[in-house]
């Protein structure tokens, strides 16, 4: 698979978390991956008819799709039978994922410079980088940064981008065409390997090792090696030790929420992006509202740009700003472990001293497992918080790793199985009908 066949599988894969298997397969199953650059992904319909049926129906859908996947925006193109395809004249202004249109503040400033440094000078002192931090923070934007500048300097750089699902799924698919040496070939000649959630790989034996052998011929060669998790090495319980001391061998750099100033400054630069005329009282009320997602900050800006485009109007008051941001702001009051607990206990049928208590039946310990995920997910209790939540073993608590090694019993089930996205969004649901 391509860079931007890749890409497209992530989109599907987003998209049938919002349309039925029959929408996704009546105007998606022929649709090919073209072409992607830093800012577009190019797709080609096999007819017309169905072509204008995506951009007028799915567009919006798919943008999302790729603004949630790069953590910023993503133009789509899409062509139909008849139509040629032709690059965008480098002349025209195009949206890309760069160090000037990430926002530096408190909570990524030294990510920010690290990422920075290993791009002008890759494999000089940082190598390698990890970068760690809660979704929706820029670690994707920062690797696509990463990537740009690398090509600036060196158009003939062997940059790869991937994730740690792509990378064992291209693993998978070289195992069963015999086709080892063609994946060996791909990454170990990479002047940059750029790995975005790299923790997937962890408990895979397989993927781990072949990744191991990656990495050491790429460190011993001089190649920069950048990664990114949702946690530090050392909480991702099932990888292994080997790997967990490589990862440690350069920079650890974690990107945290942000901050009120960096929010408006995220929201002012995005407004003006977009050409939005954004008062800074209406500027201020978002930042209040949506204090560590930047993609929900983005998100909004974009909601009340499309209020503007679709109703000739602009956005002057705070209650209409609210309203029209109303379905976003749903989650505005975080849930108490009380509500979630509650409600997943409700799902299983089962009573929240079941789930609190150290019962090891597989129904009761699974509900365990998915309030603390939605705990983690839907607060910002610490895990040693939410291990106090629950009695454990000895009936004082839970301590830490028990606690992240249910949460990451949970992430494997959400990757594995498909039909448990739906469990999982109907307790959501519950709980945010509640809160």
């Amino acid at each position: 698979m391509n860079a931007a066949s890749d890409v497209w599988v992530r989109v599907l894969n987003i998209l049938s978390e919002k349309l039925t298997p029959t929408a996704i397969d009546t105007w998606f199953s022929d649709v090919e991956a073209v072409e992607i650059d830093e800012s577009c992904l190019v797709i080609r319909s096999s007819s017309n008819f169905k072509k204008e049926v995506i951009e007028n129906r799915f567009l919006p859908a798919l943008k999302e799709a790729l603004f949630e996947l790069f953590s910023g925006e993503f133009d789509l193109l899409v062509l139909g039978e008849d139509d040629e395809f032709e690059s965008k004249p480098q002349t025209e202004e195009r949206v890309e994922l760069t160090f000037d249109r990430f926002v530096v503040g408190s909570n990524n400033k030294f990510a920010h410079a690290a990422a920075v440094a290993v791009s002008e000078k890759p494999a000089a002192a940082y190598n390698p980088l990890f970068i760690y931090g809660h979704p929706g923070l820029g670690k994707t934007h920062l690797l696509h940064a990463i990537r740009h500048t690398a090509k600036q300097r060196d158009p003939d750089s062997h940059v790869i981008y991937t994730t740690g699902e792509e990378f064992t799924n291209e693993l998978i698919h070289a195992l069963q065409t015999q086709k080892n040496e063609e994946f060996r070939a791909k990454y170990r000649s990479a002047n940059f390997l750029l790995v975005d959630d790299i923790q997937f790989i962890a408990g895979k034996e397989r993927t781990e090792e072949e990744f191991f052998h990656t990495f050491n011929t790429l460190y011993e060669s001089g190649c920069q090696i950048v990664l990114t998790s949702d946690r530090p090495p050392k909480d991702i319980l099932s990888l292994e030790d080997r790997l967990q001391s490589r990862f440690e061998w350069g920079l650890l750099a974690d990107i945290g929420p942000p901050d009120y100033e960096t929010r408006m400054a995220i929201i002012k630069s995005k407004a003006l992006q977009l050409g939005l005329a954004l008062p800074n009282d209406l500027a201020n009320t978002i930042a209040e509202h949506f204090t560590d997602n930047i993609r929900q900050l983005e998100g909004a800006v974009k909601k009340l740009t499309a209020y503007r485009e679709l109703l000739g109007d602009n956005i002057n008051d705070k209650e209409t700003l609210i309203r029209t941001i109303h379905d976003m702001l749903k989650g505005e009051f975080l849930p108490t472990p009380e509500v979630i607990i509650q409600e997943t206990a409700r799902f299983y049928r089962l009573s929240p001293a079941d789930i609190r208590g150290s019962g090891r039946t597989r129904d009761t310990a699974l509900a365990r497992q998915v309030s603390m995920y939605l705990i983690r997910k839907l607060t910002d209790l610490s895990l040693v918080s939410i291990g106090k939540e629950y009695k454990g073993k000895s009936g004082h608590g839970m301590d830490h790793s028990s606690v992240l090694s249910s949460i990451t019993k949970i992430e494997e089930l959400l990757k594995e199985k498909s039909e448990f996205h739906d469990t999982m969004r109907d307790i959501q649901n519950n709980i945010t009908e509640r809160s």
